[in-house]
C-alpha cells in the first residue's frame, strides 16, 4: 500500500484543465477539416471518389462533418491540398446543416447554441444522461466511457450517466440505429421525462456513417426525434464531446469559441 500511495503521489494531478485551459492534443490529431476551393482543379473529383461515406462534394467544394469519418482519404488523394485537417477539436453543432463546411477556407467552427435559460437552470449544474448504443461498433461508446476516467472526469461538471431512462434528463445516441435497435431507442426516449435533451454522437448517429444506405440501418437518429447536439467524429475525441456538452449547457460562452 505505501508503494501505491507513493506512485500515485508522483503522478500528480492527471485531470485536464479544460475548459480553463486548451487541451493538449497530439500532433497527429485530426480535427476540423479546412477547405480551400481556390485550390480545386476544374473537373477533379479525386476527393469525392475516395470518400467512403460521400461526405465530400465539389462544384462547389463542400464537406459534411456529420458524415465524415475523419479518414485521410480525401487529403491523400487531392493533388492540390484543397482539403487539410486542422487540430481544432471544436466540431459540435446545434443544427445539422451547421456541420456542412464550405470551401472558402473560413476558420470559424460550427456553433453550439446554448439551451434557453429555463433548460440551463434545470440542467446546467446537474445533468443525468442515458446512453443508447443503437448498433454502434463500440468506438464512440469507448470514448464516452473515457469521459468518466480521471483524465476527463465528467462528473466534476455535474454530468453523469445513469442506468435508467426514468432517472435521466436526456439520451446520448451512438450507432446508425439499426432495425433491431430502433424500437429500443424510441422506448428509451419516451421513458425520459420532459423536458429532455438528445445528443447524436459520432458519424453513425448523425448520418449513418459507413452504414448509410444499408437496409438494416436508419442512417442515424430518426428525424422525428429532435436532436439538440450533434458531435461528429469516428469516434469523436472525449474533449470534442465535452466541449459540445459544456457549450450546450452554457458553461463555455460563445465569445470563447475562438
Amino acid at each position: 500500500m505505501p508503494s501505491l500511495i507513493r506512485t500515485r503521489w508522483s503522478q500528480g494531478k492527471r485531470t485536464v484543465r479544460f475548459p480553463a485551459a486548451p487541451p493538449e492534443l497530439p500532433e497527429r490529431f485530426r480535427g476540423r477539416p479546412v477547405l480551400d476551393a481556390s485550390r480545386c482543379v476544374d473537373g477533379c473529383r479525386a476527393c469525392v471518389d475516395a470518400c467512403p461515406t460521400h461526405a465530400v462534394q465539389t462544384d462547389p467544394l463542400r464537406l459534411d462533418l456529420g458524415a465524415c469519418v475523419f479518414c485521410p482519404a480525401c487529403t491523400e488523394t487531392c493533388p492540390t491540398g484543397a482539403i487539410t485537417y486542422s487540430t481544432d477539436y471544436r466540431l459540435a453543432a446545434s443544427k445539422r446543416d451547421a456541420l456542412v463546411l464550405a470551401g472558402d477556407g473560413a476558420p470559424e467552427a460550427p456553433l453550439v447554441e446554448a439551451l434557453d435559460w429555463r433548460m440551463r437552470r434545470l440542467f446546467g449544474r446537474s445533468l443525468r444522461l442515458r446512453q443508447v448504443s443503437a448498433g454502434g461498433c463500440n468506438g464512440c461508446e469507448s470514448e464516452l466511457t473515457a469521459l468518466g476516467n480521471v483524465v476527463f472526469d465528467l462528473s466534476r461538471f455535474g454530468i453523469q450517466f445513469v442506468a435508467s431512462p426514468r432517472h435521466a434528463d436526456g439520451i446520448v445516441v451512438t450507432g446508425p440505429v439499426t432495425e433491431n435497435m430502433e424500437l429500443a431507442l424510441r422506448k428509451t426516449y419516451e421513458a425520459v421525462p420532459a423536458p429532455k435533451i438528445v445528443m447524436a454522437i459520432g458519424a453513425c448517429a448523425i448520418a449513418g456513417g459507413p452504414f448509410a444506405g444499408s437496409p438494416a440501418a436508419h442512417g442515424g437518429v430518426p428525424r422525428d426525434i429532435p436532436v439538440d447536439l450533434y458531435v461528429p467524429g469516428c469516434p469523436p475525441h472525449p474533449v470534442t464531446i465535452l466541449d459540445g456538452l459544456l457549450r450546450l449547457l452554457g458553461r463555455i460562452e460563445r465569445r470563447r469559441q475562438a
